[in-house]
This record gives structure tokens, sequence and C-alpha cells, in this order.
């Protein structure tokens, strides 16, 4: 191989060019980046940043020993691919023509379509994305968040510190739910209430109201009217997978992958907040937009791509964080398929606790509310995958 091409420059673009690099791959490689921006964190983007305690510079993922030796090329992006060839065509009209590629493409933030334009609504993705709505976080104003995602949370908890009347809506009956089942979905629920957040469950927003270009006011089906001066959507995000239409990779919600990266297209892996892995223990394609999937499992991949008869390896359980009301949260495992919860430790009142998902006897997940050294020992007892439960298709996994 002596072109490796890695489509994406963000933690999993870069994760997979150290990976390279460390693999022994001396020959030309190419890292393509829509933003103009190198790679940088983007956790703190609704934490630490978007309170001002870090700077852009702080972001930075590169370090002085890297020695890539890179072509870099950003601000423009990829648009299409012919993975006969292996050719990738650029905006600019360039094209790069690789014997390996990387497709590290990411993911965006859903849009809702009926708030297009409005100066006043915000989206969190970027960096772009977080020094637009950080001076937006002043005391006494209103602040409503449509999506009880965890970014669209660490949102709330960040303008809530500041002293912002934050209001959080969401569609379902119980928040987290997608992330932490329903029982500890509730927990943390109560977690924004006790720090003054306003949750709304079970609702539907029936109209927003506008004046010139910002939303001043949203109506719920159940008739009650909230005021706003700030807008935030948080509903989850889509794989950056559009401009992959036509080129003989096979797409399914996300670039549907094998259990160590690779794609239908000989010499064509995938990794990151794009890429639906095979994942045994369930049995289907899983999409996992995890700060450490797109940091180990890209590792996995370039071994693939570098070597046919790599050994197939186990995938390390999923595994996120979140800081919501100063309140550390940490998750790793498959909480699918459980049939019980064990509180291993502390109490869900006070938001210090460790709960266990089980299925039968074995611990398949595990939650853990400010209990980072409890968590790291039960996190070790279920690194080991554990059989499959019966499920098919393809699962998304969104913190």
């Amino acid at each position: 191989m002596d072109t490796l091409a890695i489509v994406g420059a963000s933690l999993a673009g870069l994760s997979a060019a150290r990976a390279a690099r460390a693999q022994g791959f001396a020959g030309r490689l190419v890292i393509i980046g829509d933003e103009h921006h190198r790679p940088y964190d983007r956790p703190p983007l609704s934490k630490d940043f978007l309170l001002g305690s870090i700077t852009a510079e702080d972001l930075s993922l590169e370090s002085d020993d890297d020695g890539l030796d890179a072509e870099w090329i950003l601000g423009g992006g990829a648009i299409s691919l012919d993975a006969a060839t292996r050719t990738i065509r650029l905006k600019d009209g360039q094209s790069v023509t690789a014997d390996g590629i990387v497709i590290a493409t990411g993911a965006r933030a859903r849009r809702l379509p009926v708030l297009a334009g409005m100066a006043n609504v915000f989206y969190l993705r970027t960096v772009a994305d977080a020094q637009r709505l950080a001076p937006k976080l002043v005391a006494g104003a209103r602040m409503t968040v449509v999506g009880a995602g965890f970014i669209g949370a660490e949102v709330a908890s960040a303008a809530a510190s500041r002293g912002m009347d934050v209001t959080i809506i969401n569609n379902t009956p119980v928040p987290f739910t997608a992330q932490l089942g329903q029982d500890m979905g509730a927990v943390v629920g109560k977690l924004h209430v006790a720090n003054g957040v306003d949750l709304i469950s079970g609702a539907a927003i029936e109209e927003f109201y506008s004046e010139e270009d910002n939303i001043k006011g949203i109506r719920l089906a159940d008739g009650r009217r909230l005021a706003t001066d700030v807008v935030v959507v948080g509903i989850g995000a889509e794989p950056n997978i559009e401009w992959l239409e036509g080129s003989g990779v096979q797409l399914g919600g996300g670039v549907l992958c094998d259990s160590m990266g690779r794609t239908n297209a000989p010499g064509i892996v995938a990794v990151g907040d794009c890429a639906a892995w095979f994942d045994d223990t369930i049995g289907a394609h899983r999409r996992i937009e995890h700060w450490t999937g797109a940091l180990e499992r890209a590792a996995l991949a370039v071994q693939a791509l570098l070597d046919e008869n790599a050994p197939q390896q186990p995938l390390k359980p999923p595994y996120f964080w979140s800081d919501q009301q100063a309140v550390k949260i940490q998750f790793a495992g498959h909480a699918i398929g459980h049939d019980r919860l064990e509180i291993e430790a502390g109490d869900t009142e006070d938001h210090s606790f460790l709960a266990v998902y089980y299925r039968g006897e074995t611990p398949v997940a595990v939650l853990g509310m400010n209990q980072p050294r409890l968590f790291t020992k039960w996190r070790r007892a279920i690194a080991v995958p554990a059989s499959k439960p019966e499920s098919t298709g393809l699962v998304a996994v969104v913190p």
C-alpha cells in the first residue's frame, strides 16, 4: 500500500492516522477534512469551552510527537467516492486516488426545518457552533432546550450554572431512556429538576412563535405556552454519508461494516460516528457516537486495512461519560436486553451511586454517578461480552 487516504479530520480520522503510522505504514498519508480546523476535541464544547474555562487552543488533539508526516486537505471535504477505483472527489474539483481509504466523516446535528433561519436557534456540534452560543448564556435570560439528549442536557447544565431560566422539552415520558433505560433516565431527570431546570416530559411542540428572525415562544400540544430568548435543539445526529451514495459502499443508517470496520468494498474501512460496525453481542450493526469508540476502534480498522489476515478482536463494551449539574455520569456496556437493575452502592436520591444492569446473573452494563473509582472496577467486570440477546437490524447508541 503506497497511499492511504483518511476522509474526516476529527478524532476518528486522527486516531486512524496515528494507528497507521504506529502499525508501520510509511507511505503517503492524506487527511481530508471539511472544516478549516485541525482535529479538535468535541466533548468540552458543551461544557468547559461553552463556559469559557478553556480556549480553542486547548481543544487541539494533536501533539508535538505525532510524527504523522501527512498531507492535510482542509476546508473543502469530499463530495463523492468511486469504490472500485478508490478515488475521492473533493469540493474544489481535486481528486485523490488511494490504495486504502478510511471513512471517518462523522455525524452532524439533526435539524428542525421549521426553525431554519432563526437567529436565536442553536445546534451544538462544532467549535463554531459553541462560539456562537456562548455569548447567549446570560443570567436571567430564558433558554429552551428541545430534546433530552446528553448534549442538550450538558448545555442546560451550563446555562443553569450561569443563572439562566432553563426549560428542557422532551417528547418521551421519561428523559434519557435511550441511553440509560427508564429507571435511570428518571434519576438523571430528577437531577436537573433539583438544580432548577424545568423538565417537561411527554410533550409535543405544536407551534413556534417568532418575531422577525427570532423565536419568542413555543406552544405545546397540551396548550401550554413558553416564552424563550434562546432555543437549543438537541434531537440527535445524522451520519455524514450522503456523499457515499452510488459509491459502491453499502449504507444503512451508517456505513455498514463488519466487526473490524471493513466495508463491503475491498480496501475501504469506516470508523467513528458515521460507521455502523456489526456487534456480535447484540447481533446487529451498531452505530456508536462515543468519544472512546472513535479513539479505540480506529486501530482495529487500520489493522484490518493494512493486513487482510488481521485476526478478529473482541470489541470493548461502549463507554461514555457526561458532566451534568456538577455530577459526573459514566456508563459502559450494553443495556439492551437487561432484565434487572441493582443499586450496588450509594443512593439515587443523593445522585452518588453505582447501578449495574444484569441479564440473568451476568452484569452487562454499569452506570455511575459521582462514583469514578467504583465505576472503573465494575467496568472491568463487564469487559468480556455477554451472549447476545435477541435483536436484529441497526442500533444507534448516542449519549
